[in-house]
């Protein structure tokens, strides 16, 4: 169960690296409108990708998993900041796939995902 939870994580931030790299204006464009700054948002998708890849491949799992759950808990924190300053805009958390405003649902999401990271890092 813990390759297969490794996998899907892997899989969710390979998803998340690819939509931001195949449409690097509209990232660039989300990522400053949540307030990333320039130098960070230029690194993230590929974080995401090679995070992503190692997972599905297997590659040191549980500190991949580590890893993940860190990027995260940052990204959750990010979005609930915004959504606590009343501000509402894209989340860009899945690229051109992701343009609604950000919201309540998009922190719960991220909770499933640090619970899953967690339960790989932590899972034997």
């Amino acid at each position: 169960m813990i390759v297969v939870g490794s996998v899907l994580l892997g899989a969710l931030f390979l998803a998340a690296g690819v939509t931001k790299v195949a449409a690097p204006l509209q990232w660039q464009a989300q990522s400053a409108d949540l307030g990333v700054p320039h130098v960070m948002a230029a690194v993230v998708p590929y974080v995401e990708l090679s995070v992503g890849a190692l997972l599905v491949a297997q590659v040191a799992r549980r500190q991949l998993a580590v890893v993940a759950a860190v990027l995260l808990v940052a990204f959750t924190v990010l979005l609930l900041v915004r959504l606590l300053q009343g501000r509402r805009p894209p989340c860009a958390c899945f690229g051109a796939l992701t343009a609604a405003p950000i919201s309540w649902t998009n922190v719960a999401r991220n909770v499933a995902f640090v619970v899953l990271a967690l339960s790989v890092a932590l899972g034997s």
